[in-house]
């Protein structure tokens, strides 16, 4: 069980989501050492977690999502889940582009600057890092106007205007002797830890000491920082600002997106195992699931079915003589599954019925790859290689008609067109072989009566 979590959560959400951890895991042996004994007063929660004195001011809306962490608990606050990836990639993790690092969402929507305030205020937490401009220094310290956060939840706060003081003694002293102001100059980017908050009146305390700060963000630089140093989310939103590129737009030129390691990177920075990944569907904590219960053969069932109502549509059309809507149809059956049988073989009778029996040909044989057993596949493969195997006939190609004919026998030995056709081409091709042999004898005959040198009128005479 991950007490941390559970902490936060309890920190977060107060003596309500206590009451309700009591009913739903009152049988859960991991909460009974966790959760502290008694009823769920305030009272309750000293010695154990408990919420800072300004969260009472928060509105208590979130009751359905308190019922949700109650009943998910014993998953939610799993060790399973915690994140595992090393400290120094979590350092840097943004200037590598490892993932899309956008700007905030907000600031592609219209929200009003009241409400963007009042949700920086409701989430903003002691220890969380805020970066802003010196904007004015006095002899007690020096106010600074934010201009993006650094940690915890990042929001679009640049033009709201939010000032805050960091007190003389919150600020360092750079050499034994001298003011610790006189190191800062109005203007300075100022990179900080927040200390204290007063969400009613809307006041913030920064401070420069490293002990301000939690322990996962320890090794964070506070104090003067260079725009090169300003979190890469922020550099995007000014980038995006003299833009109007929408959300899609800018995620997908981003460097992160395109990471063709992206999923396994967030995988490894939440703990999470690809193999087996973690469910908070208490039917889904099983480790043996069959094959087809996978998304990737459960999105195919899904395309195989649209697929199919569009060959339907497709066929309909084909029988109303609408030959350009059914085309459209079966293609667009073929985009959602390229595979999908009965598309290629509808397709295929509407090449063939136009007339293109190649096109026809590679539709049907795709198909019964696909299903060997596909009766209308088969059947209409072999009649298309027929009547191709006439056409070449005709065109007196008459090898290349045998083995289309070939062919359609190999795929049922019964077709008696195929077998009517190659018995007639064979007559045929008989024909023409004792023609040939035919002249050649009399072409022998002759040369050998006449002689070579009446052989130019004997050849006339042969063929009037």
């Amino acid at each position: 069980m991950d007490r941390d979590l559970l902490r936060q959560a309890l920190g977060c959400h107060g003596p309500a989501l206590l009451s309700l951890l009591r009913t739903e895991q009152r049988d859960n042996p991991d909460f009974r050492g966790l959760l502290p004994p008694g009823g769920p007063s305030p009272e309750s929660l000293r010695g154990g977690p408990h919420p800072p004195a300004a969260r009472k001011e928060r509105r208590i809306d979130n009751i359905e999502i308190q019922h949700f962490i109650a009943k998910k608990a014993d998953l939610l606050f799993a060790l399973s889940w915690k994140p595992n990836a090393s400290a120094d990639l979590e350092s840097n993790e943004e200037n590598e582009d490892y993932y899309a690092v956008m700007p905030p969402l907000e600031q592609f929507m219209e929200v009003p600057s009241e409400d963007r305030r009042e949700l920086f205020f409701r989430d903003i937490e002691r220890g969380d890092v805020v970066i802003g401009r010196i904007s004015s220094i006095r002899e007690f310290g020096f106010f600074m106007v934010l201009i993006c956060l650094g940690s915890g939840v990042i929001r679009e706060i640049s033009q709201l205007e939010i000032t805050a003081l960091c007190p003389l003694r919150d600020v360092p002293s750079h050499s034994s002797h001298g003011d610790p102001l006189s190191y800062y100059q109005t203007g300075d980017i100022i990179q900080a830890a927040i200390k204290d908050i007063d969400r009613y009146h809307e006041k913030l305390t920064v401070s420069l000491h490293s002990s301000a700060l939690p322990p996962n963000l320890a090794n964070t630089k506070l104090g003067v920082i260079s725009s090169e140093e300003l979190p890469l989310h922020y550099r995007r939103s000014v980038e995006v600002a003299s833009t109007s590129e929408t959300y899609e737009k800018v995620l997908h030129h981003s460097l992160g997106f395109a990471n063709p390691s992206v999923v396994e990177f967030l995988l490894g920075k939440l703990g999470l195992s690809e193999s087996s990944p973690p469910s908070l569907m208490r039917g889904l904590q099983s480790k043996n699931f069959n094959e087809e219960d996978f998304a990737f053969a459960l999105r195919k069932k899904q395309s195989a079915s649209w697929a199919l109502k569009c060959v339907k549509i497709g066929v309909d059309y084909f029988k109303v003589g609408r030959h350009v809507e059914a085309m459209n149809e079966y293609n667009k059956a073929l985009e959602i599954d390229a595979q999908n049988v009965e598309a290629l073989v509808a397709r295929g009778a509407l090449y063939a019925t136009k007339e293109s029996l190649n096109k026809a040909i590679d539709d049907f044989e795709v198909a019964l790859e696909n299903c060997p057993t596909h009766r209308n596949a088969r059947k209409y493969l072999c009649q298309t290689l027929v009547e191709r195997g006439g056409q070449l006939e005709e065109e007196d190609k008459l090898l290349n008609a045998e083995s289309y004919y070939k062919k359609a026998l190999t795929l049922d030995e019964t077709f008696k067109e195929a077998e009517d056709a190659l018995l007639k081409l064979h007559k045929h091709m008989q024909v023409i072989l004792y023609f040939l042999l035919t002249l050649f004898i009399k072409i022998q005959a002759l040369i050998k009566t006449v002689g070579s040198g009446k052989l130019f009128t004997g050849y006339c005479v042969l063929f009037l």
